[in-house]
Formats: structure tokens, sequence, C-alpha cells
């Protein structure tokens, strides 16, 4: 695997940033990203974790924390007894709003169970400085931490940016509104969509990695039912029918295979019969589907192209 290097500009720290963690019962990855974050090359000014009705030990770990690092703060919300994707949103947007008199130009989402190259922050201002109208930025995860070297961008959208771990510019960030709370998930997406609707460049940048310690989606449930809830997703988010065909056939080649695609699928086609209001402005949903369109175009004429 080819290595890429970029030199970081020097001027670039002059960006601040500041972190929002929503955190519901993770002590088990906790303190490894309270390491990985402390081991920045270029510190938060702030960094909020909302702790979300923990019961575990999440709580103590953080004031821990926050007795050893002063811009470490603890943020403890009472959650709501029903559970859904609603509930990072309202957890990151009260993050944000503890961040009132704060100095800073930049604003991250970070799971609570990722883990961060040193330099990992340093690099993504750096990208931010170089690129004014940059306004979502992220880098890929992998799952695998025994074999990172194996994931592949060959087939992923770039201009996608990961809900694990997203950096918006503050500007951004207030211009979409924050998160909006949908309940029935998509979220991330619908903030860097949003962003990109209006005017922003979001980009993942592949030449820093990230690992999550946990497979998306299976905090409470299995890989299969964790596909079906993504194939949901992404008929609320308004994919269109044949880009979900088409997403499900190449999921068949990740586990759990040929049941993860077919999972993926039939949860789309679940929520599309059900008839469920979709929570995705109108416009916002005609916005994706056209650049899916123009994605399976360009893809369709890649593969007609005579092999060399």
């Amino acid at each position: 695997m080819m290595v890429v290097s970029m030199a970081i500009p020097a001027q670039a720290v002059n960006l601040k940033y500041a972190l929002i963690t929503p955190a519901w019962n993770e002590e088990k990855h906790l303190e490894e990203l309270i390491r990985s974050v402390s081991d920045q090359t270029v510190l938060p000014v702030r960094w909020v974790v909302v702790s979300d009705g923990s019961t575990d030990r999440t709580d103590e770990i953080v004031r821990s924390a926050a007795s050893r690092f002063p811009w470490i703060i603890l943020l403890r919300l009472e959650r709501d007894p029903e559970r859904h994707f609603a509930g990072k949103a309202h957890a990151v947007n009260a993050g944000y709003a503890s961040l009132k008199g704060v100095v800073f130009d930049l604003v991250g989402n970070l799971d609570a169970d990722m883990t961060l190259p040193p330099d990992f922050y340093e690099f993504l201002i750096s990208r931010f400085k170089a690129i004014p109208n940059l306004g979502v930025a992220g880098a890929p995860f992998v799952e695998d931490t025994g074999n990172p070297g194996s994931h592949s961008h060959a087939f992923s959208n770039l201009d996608h940016v990961s809900g694990a771990c997203q950096l918006f510019r503050r500007r951004c960030f207030e211009h979409i509104g924050g998160y909006r709370p949908i309940k029935g998930g998509g979220i991330d997406w619908v903030a860097v969509t949003t962003a990109r609707m209006l005017g922003w460049t979001t980009r993942t940048f592949v030449e820093r990695t990230c690992v999550h310690h946990r497979t998306m989606g299976t905090a409470d449930r299995s890989p299969v039912k964790a596909r079906f809830r993504h194939g949901q997703e992404d008929y609320y988010v308004g994919n269109h029918p044949l880009w979900e065909v088409a997403r499900s056939f190449f999921q068949m080649k990740n586990q759990p295979f040929i049941v993860g695609g077919l999972s993926l699928l039939s949860g789309y086609v679940f929520a599309w019969v059900s008839g469920k209001l979709n929570p995705i402005p109108s416009e916002l949903r005609v916005f994706h589907r056209r650049e899916q369109m123009k994605r399976l175009y360009k893809a369709f004429q890649f593969m007609k192209r005579p092999q060399a």
C-alpha cells in the first residue's frame, strides 16, 4: 500500500477547534479515546463529552480525565426512555450550545469508540486552511484493527464524511442549523449533504485513517439487523431505488456477505412499503438522487470502457 505524504503548513494551527462526543455507556472504549485525543499534536480548546444518561463508569472516566486536562468538560443529560437516533442530534446540539463564549473556528463530532492517529486534527486543520470553502472534513475509518491496510476507497464517495468523526467549519455548522433530530437515523448524512447542497465543499481525505472499534450500527443489534436498519435509513434519506440495488450487491462482498446485502435491500423495501412519512426535505432528496445518478452513470461508463 502506497503511503501518501503531505506536508502540514505551520500556519494551519492558527485555526482552533472544539470537539463534542455523545456517550451512552461507553466505558469500554472511552479511556482509549481520551488517550488518543490527549496525544494529538494540536489539542482542542474544549472537548465536551455529553453523557446521555449513562449508567456505567462513563461519567467517572470523564471526570477523572477532566481533572488532568482542563479542556475536557462533562455534560450530563437525562436520557429519553425511548432509544432512537435523534438522541445523538440532541446530545451534539446540547454540547454545541455549551460552547457559547469559547473561541473556536472548527467543531467536530467524535464518536466515543474511535482511535485517532496523533496528527489527525493537525492534518484536517491544514485542509481547512488550504480550502477556504471546505465545510465538513474527515477521514475514512477501518473496523479491522488487525489489518487497517486492507481498507479500499476505490468505490467510496469521498464527498461524503462518515458520521463517526466529522469536523465542521463553525460557519458551516451554523449555516446548516446543526444536526437535525431524526428518529429514523441519517442525521450525520443529512448534515453533510445539506452542507453540500448549500454550496460548501465536503471531503473525506484518505491520507489519514482512524479506527472504529465497533461495527457501525451494532451497539445494540447484530450485524444483519444493523444492515436492515441501514437499509431503512437509506430509504429515509431518499436513496434512489437503482442506487440501493447497486449498493446492496456491492455490500455482498463484505461480512456477513450475501446475507448482509440482502438484509440491506430488505430494510429499504420494508421502509418503502410501510408507507412511513419521509422526514427528509424534498429539495434535499432531489439533490441527493441527482448526485447518485451522476455517480451511477460514471460507473456505468467506466465499465463500458474496453479493457487494455
